[in-house]
């Protein structure tokens, strides 16, 4: 599951090298091998013409000649039916724009389950482009008792057959060996490659349908392995346990309430040690600078804003580690499969489970992972939802409201409250994209969910190598909004906080233009419960919903004295500052108002159109108000 949140132009490819295209079914370990090829040499784009995510990257063969290698979308056959089998196609029948043929496919293999992969890389071989196969995971198929011959599946599929590990880069060299091979009998030609002249000059080929090549790939399965011991069946006894239909669904809310007490509990040291650091930045700076606007402008608008964001880097890191680690072991695909009979009572199939999880790390990957949803009406839905589902903008505004107003203590069995309540807040997430999901499917988007089928990947250690790259570029991620996003949102909040200057005895935050602009707006969101502090915060928070906390440090901060400033943390400001109610308020609107203009952008381009991303902001604004208006009611009627 990708956690990136940005918007990557498409990357150019240098057409004067050979280019290769990775290929293969999903869960084949294509990603893996990719990266082991690529290095860090990589970029994430979309296809020109089309909102589908591709990598590519650059390979140095062993001479050290350039190639290019493009990453596909995983496909079962080149008769599409999403977005994304739609795009691998197009790539290899030449119809893609400004898109060239490839000189050399890789088909890449799962050697645990050789049968179904044989038929597409049968279909494959039907477009006379040159091949290799890479047969990965061959360690897997041997702890499994399969032995495959390797020299006959070479002669029988006339191309090279490479065994592959690739996450322990098992293989590598071979398979740049063999593409240097490839190239250089492609150089002696007169054409690039046979594909390359048929297909420029008739269009896409005819082929078979997918299922015409089952029997020869179940010959040829038979003929090339052979059983040489029993296997240990790990995979079906742990799937025994959890895909069962009363304990799985136990294990899979375990593990989601574990991860979000974990969430809490593991972050606390090093939280306290970046506030330690902010703290300690602030005592430096300020006496250094004299009274004025440009320390007004560094402690409350740059130190006080962006630092109280940065505090939460911990507790994001911890989120994606249990993500990274459930994607790793196999059981991320487990999840999506239970949850397929919950999808099914809202018009849905276990297939939008992906995308909806991938949301808890941003809206963004999660609305573009739709493409792999065949039925338009089934992808419309969980693209509508997925803004409703708990991303990680959102766990600073729920760690912030969360350490203010719920203790700190345990409620039996070593469950902490607070981290109990930040899984409640998930789960209500969770629960209204469903109700919602429930109603789209009976009015907007009316039609049958179709049948969720998926292929269960072997169960395997998670590769550490792979886990840490996975974080780096998550902390890197946050890093760059805060020093981008938040940044620049906290100081033209600091500006129109500061100016004009108010006079002797009345709040600055009051008299500055971004108080009379939350003035005017009062009215309305008064009956919500909201504050003028909390109106100021939700406006900027519009760029990114994690701003709502460094602007609420930054409102606090610019009223507040030089000790006020220096003793009192965002968490004690508002502990005091407002009730439990307007809190529980606040908490509400940030479950459902879609605070990210991005994610809204993305739906446009998802949508190809204006009528979808302003229904969305429309319906989540609306839940945000009147569930905000009830819950700040409901509260005060309990005497909160």
């Amino acid at each position: 599951m990708n956690g990136h949140c940005e918007d990557n132009s498409p990357p150019s490819i240098d057409n004067n090298n050979p280019l290769i295209a990775m290929v293969g079914n999903p869960n084949t370990g294509k990603s893996a091998l990719f990266n082991a090829l690529t290095g860090a040499h990589q970029k994430v784009g979309n296809y020109p013409g089309v909102t589908v995510e591709r990598k590519y990257g650059h390979m140095a063969l062993p001479d050290g000649r350039p190639v290019e290698v493009v990453d596909l979308p995983g496909t079962y056959s080149l008769d599409p039916g999403s977005a994304d089998e739609r795009v691998t196609r197009d790539v290899l029948f030449g119809q893609m724009p400004n898109e060239k043929i490839p000189d050399i496919l890789l088909v890449v293999l799962d050697a645990t389950n050789l049968g179904l992969h044989l038929r597409f890389a049968l279909q494959l071989l039907s477009l006379k482009i040159p091949t290799i196969f890479a047969l990965n995971m061959v360690d897997m198929a041997e702890r499994d008792g399969l032995k495959i011959d390797i020299n006959l599946l070479s002669e029988k599929l006339g191309a090279k057959v490479i065994p592959t590990v690739a996450v322990r880069r098992r293989g590598i060299e071979e398979v740049k060996q063999e593409v240097a091979h490839l190239v250089d009998q492609i150089a002696k030609q007169p054409s690039k490659t046979e594909a390359a002249a048929v297909l420029a000059a008739s269009g896409a080929p005819i082929l078979k349908d997918i299922s015409s090549y089952q029997p020869e790939a179940q010959r040829l399965t038979k003929e090339v392995t052979k059983v040489v011991h029993k296997p240990k069946g790990w995979t079906q006894k742990i799937d025994d346990i959890v895909l069962h239909p009363i304990l799985g669904p136990i294990i899979l809310a375990g593990l989601m309430f574990f991860m979000f007490q974990a969430v809490f509990a593991w972050s606390q040291t090093p939280i306290g040690w970046i506030e330690d650091g902010f703290t300690a930045l602030e005592a430096y700076i300020r006496p250094l600078l004299p009274e004025g606007l440009i320390r007004s402008l560094i402690v409350d608008g740059v130190i006080a804003g962006v630092g109280s964001v940065l505090v939460f880097l911990p507790q994001i890191l911890i989120l994606f580690l249990f993500i990274l680690l459930l994607e790793g072991s196999g059981y991320m695909v487990r999840a999506a499969f239970l949850m397929d009979r919950l999808m099914a009572k809202v018009g849905l199939t276990g297939r939008a489970f992906i995308p909806l999880l991938s949301s808890f790390a941003c809206a963004i990957p999660g609305i573009m992972a739709t493409r792999s949803i065949e039925d338009p009406k089934s992808r419309l839905t969980t693209i509508l939802i997925a803004p409703l589902m708990t991303c990680s903008a959102r766990l600073p505004v729920y760690s912030v409201l969360i350490g203010a107003f719920v203790p700190d203590k345990e409620i039996g069995l070593k469950i902490g409250l607070q981290g109990l309540v930040m899984f409640l807040l998930y789960v209500a997430g969770i629960v209204a994209a469903m109700l919602v999901a429930l109603i789209f499917r009976y009015t907007l988007a009316k039609g049958k969910s179709g049948l969720f089928l998926i292929e269960m990947p072997r169960y395997q250690m998670p590769i550490l190598r792979d886990i840490m790259l996975g974080l780096w570029q998550r902390a890197m991620i946050f890093l760059k909004r805060a020093g981008t996003i938040i940044l620049t949102v906290s100081v033209a909040l600091w500006a129109v906080l500061a100016f004009p200057r108010a006079p002797e005895g009345v709040p600055q935050s009051e008299y500055s233009i971004a108080g009379r602009v939350a003035a005017a707006l009062d009215p309305i969101m008064k009956p919500a419960g909201f504050n003028h502090a909390m109106t100021m915060a939700v406006i900027p928070a519009m760029a990114a919903r994690e701003v709502a906390v460094s602007a609420l440090a930054t409102v606090y901060s610019i009223d507040s004295s030089d000790e006020e400033k220096t003793q009192e943390s965002l968490i004690g400001t508002l502990r005091k500052a407002w009730p439990l109610s307007q809190a529980l308020a606040f908490l509400a609107w940030f479950v459902f108002a879609p605070q990210c203009l991005s994610t809204i952008a993305v739906i446009r381009r998802e949508t190809n159109g204006w009528k979808w991303p302003l229904f969305t902001l429309g319906y989540l604004f609306t839940l945000a108000y009147v569930a905000s208006t009830i819950v700040f009611h409901v509260a005060r009627m309990f005497g909160l």
